[in-house]
């Protein structure tokens, strides 16, 4: 991180999550430094987002002019720093002149957020997914296919001509959290290991029989008390009966259809594995390089006018 000011910056890029904040000083060539922190959204009212992001950006800050910063995420929702309302799919995943103006106290900073996209039937919504959509488009111009964003709330978004067609979330990854830490099934998955073998026969399971689903699951606690399978075969397994219901779920995204993956390495690594044995082939993106696009797309997009507070 830059402890002082950056003559060169020229824009500063926000990705504004629940847990945490990430920023990076951008030049005409792209980042010139870079800082985070733990102040996501879920720990900040209302009056602290302006704090929070000058502690970081606030040494960056050249004097004498207006900053604008771009931010996308869960700052931007109603419990945010200010609500950017949803734009409605069908559409390009960031647009010209849609951006959501900030109301700041600091005249250094322009202060602007990437609206979330929503879908009316079935009913869903993406926060911060809509722009690392749209830095794997900046990567992948041509791309048409489907694309996958695994995280607590899995993103399956088909895109077409540049745009997000229709999507749809699964909570594979938060219900992965609850099952494994705050059920009965806790006992036996203490610890951080993994078997390969037992995430393919769960995903296998998942898929063929996910309406056995709440009943495969207690099977797992049981094997562990009465057949001895260990604490790593349980957590993989499970992994893989949720990942494996959510592919039966989202068989009609993925069959047949060019996939690419967006996410953390691991994370991404285990859908892979998962889509591979169905016979699909995804490539990986990175979440953080495309996010970082994703606002850069942004930025090109025209913006209302800044407010003031006084």
């Amino acid at each position: 991180m830059s402890k002082g000011p950056i003559t060169a910056l020229d824009w500063i890029a926000a990705d504004w999550g629940t847990s945490n904040l990430r920023v990076w000083a951008m030049g005409a060539e792209g980042p010139l430094a870079e800082a985070g922190s733990g102040d996501g959204m879920g720990k900040l009212d209302r009056a602290g987002f302006e704090p929070a992001l000058l502690r970081l950006i606030g040494p960056w800050l050249p004097a004498g002019r207006v900053t604008p910063v771009i931010a996308c995420g869960m700052v931007g929702a109603r419990q945010g720093w200010q609500e950017a309302p949803y734009r409605a799919t069908p559409c390009p995943p960031v647009a010209a002149g849609e951006l959501e103006a900030v109301a700041t106290h600091d005249p250094r900073i322009s202060v602007h957020i990437v609206p979330g996209l929503m879908q009316s039937r079935p009913a869903d919504v993406m926060r911060g997914e809509e722009t690392q959509i749209a830095g794997a488009l900046m990567l992948m111009p041509e791309f048409d296919g489907v694309l996958c964003l695994p995280g607590t709330h899995s993103k399956w978004a088909r895109i077409s001509a540049g745009e997000v067609v229709g999507f749809q979330s699964c909570m594979t990854g938060e219900l992965f959290a609850l099952l494994s830490t705050a059920s009965v099934l806790r006992h036996g998955m203490a610890g951080e290991g993994w078997d390969e073998t037992a995430f393919d026969a769960g995903v296998a399971e998942g898929i063929a029989h996910a309406d056995r689903l709440s009943a495969r699951l207690f099977s797992l606690r049981a094997e562990g008390l009465i057949a001895g399978l260990s604490a790593e075969a349980a957590r993989s397994r499970l992994s893989g009966l949720l990942i494996g219901a959510e592919l039966a779920a989202t068989k009609g995204y993925w069959l047949g259809q060019e996939v690419a993956l967006i996410g953390a390495s691991r994370l991404a690594g285990t859908y892979a594995r998962a889509l591979a044995a169905q016979g699909v082939g995804a490539r990986s993106l990175d979440a953080s390089a495309c996010t970082l696009a994703g606002l850069v797309a942004a930025r090109g997009a025209p913006a209302s006018a800044p407010k003031r507070r006084i």
